[in-house]
């Protein structure tokens, strides 16, 4: 419940604010105080008089109150209020004002003063959530410590299918109960998460790699670093990015660099989450200069490379929890608790490429999670910061 604590809701121009409403409905049914700020293009899509009813106090919308009897809404003193501000949901031109500190209007000047934790739920068009100027605008939120309520799939306004649904009134609100009343036992403990591929140089130009995007364990890091942990994420090359003051980004290239940057950083870690596709195996030599095409054939002489997570495992000491990964193309289950045996693992990540919507460079993918004893559980195809939300979920079991 949300008995005495104080809210504020954010509502900007978007098709998605009548969700603002359900939000408001649902908040004041666990028990708090809400007030709600609201752009004036907000106005064009939901009655402030709808809002106002609903959270029993007027809305805010401009600087001055009542210019007659110069009267004016304080954003200062509404910083200062609240105990959360939510902004859901959150447009394009709103983010984008927020990112640059524009603070033209009464909700973003509030932003500015708030001295709570504030959180965001972006709602707009699939293209326009993918573009770069989005993109950045969000890790300049995450950078400012802000929390990003990822939006979902499904149908959107436009009339296309894609990413860029505000988050359901039912999950933020769950989410701002669990924020209040639940402090997460992974809060200040040390994770390490390893992402992305590796390439392994063949000679200048040309690599061995494999197509995993990095997406999962840029989710699992943020998922992490949401909870309260300090995060250590050792990356391959990928084109996803992440910035949040809780987490520490290392980016390498080749398994030896990762296994390098992983020896230095498990002693020390509390949680190792090692989601990366390491290539298994590299050139017995790097080509110094590009290799010529002079030959119909080529042959490759190449040797193991380190087993990261095999080191790990046999390196674990008592009170560390290892978590790994395995990415199979037929009996998944079956090889993956030979690897749970195999690399002294505490749990694996088990997903298929038989999957439809799973695997590599996917927005989507469908796990199960494999304990010692044969423990399985299995969850449904969603969206990957979903995925590393269950995730984190298990592993919050083995410290309650």
């Amino acid at each position: 419940m949300l008995s005495g604590k104080k809210i504020l809701v954010g509502v900007t121009g978007s098709i998605a604010a009548y969700k603002s409403a359900f939000l408001v409905r649902l908040l004041i049914q666990l028990g708090a105080e809400v007030r709600v700020l609201m752009t004036r293009s907000a106005c064009d899509f939901i009655s402030p008089l709808t809002l106002s009813t609903l959270s029993k106090k007027p809305v805010a919308i401009e600087f001055v109150k009542d210019s007659e009897h110069g009267e004016w809404e304080n954003h200062v003193a509404l910083g200062s209020w609240a105990d959360l501000f939510v902004i859901a949901p959150l447009s394009a031109s709103s983010l984008s004002k927020i990112a640059a500190g524009q603070s033209d209007n009464l909700l973003i000047a509030t932003y500015l003063s708030a001295k709570c934790p504030v959180w965001v739920a972006p709602a707009m068009d699939l293209d326009m959530f993918a573009h770069p100027a989005t993109t950045k605008n969000i890790e300049l939120l995450l950078k400012s410590g802000v929390r990003v309520l990822e939006p979902g799939r499904g149908e959107l306004a436009s009339g296309l299918e894609g990413k860029g649904r505000m988050e359901e009134p039912a999950v933020i609100a769950t989410l701002i109960d669990a924020h209040f009343n639940k402090i997460s036992p992974l809060k200040g403990k040390r994770i390490l998460v390893t992402g992305g591929p590796t390439y392994e140089a063949i000679d200048p130009v040309r690599f061995i790699g494999n197509h995993s995007s990095g997406k999962t364990g840029v989710e699992l890091a943020l998922a992490a670093a949401n909870r309260g942990a300090r995060v250590t994420l050792i990356t391959g090359p990928t084109t996803v990015s992440v910035a949040h003051p809780f987490i520490e980004v290392q980016k390498i290239t080749s398994a030896q660099e990762m296994f390098d940057a992983v020896s230095k950083q498990w002693p020390g870690a509390d949680i190792g989450i090692f989601s990366a596709a390491v290539a298994d195996y590299k050139p017995v030599s790097v080509a110094a200069k590009k290799i010529k095409k002079s030959t119909d054939e080529i042959t490759l002489d190449l040797v193991k490379n380190p087993d990261i997570l095999q080191w790990a495992g046999e390196t674990k000491k008592t009170g560390q929890l290892l978590v790994g990964f395995a990415l199979e193309s037929e009996n998944a289950i079956e090889n993956a608790g030979k690897k749970l045996v195999q690399k002294h693992l505490d749990m694996i990540v088990v997903n298929s490429l038989e999957d439809k919507g799973a695997g590599f460079g996917m927005d989507t993918n469908r796990i199960s999670i494999l304990r010692p004893g044969n423990n399985l559980t299995n969850f449904e195809l969603q969206e990957k910061s979903k995925v590393a939300a269950d995730i984190l979920d298990q592993i919050e079991m083995e410290f309650q």
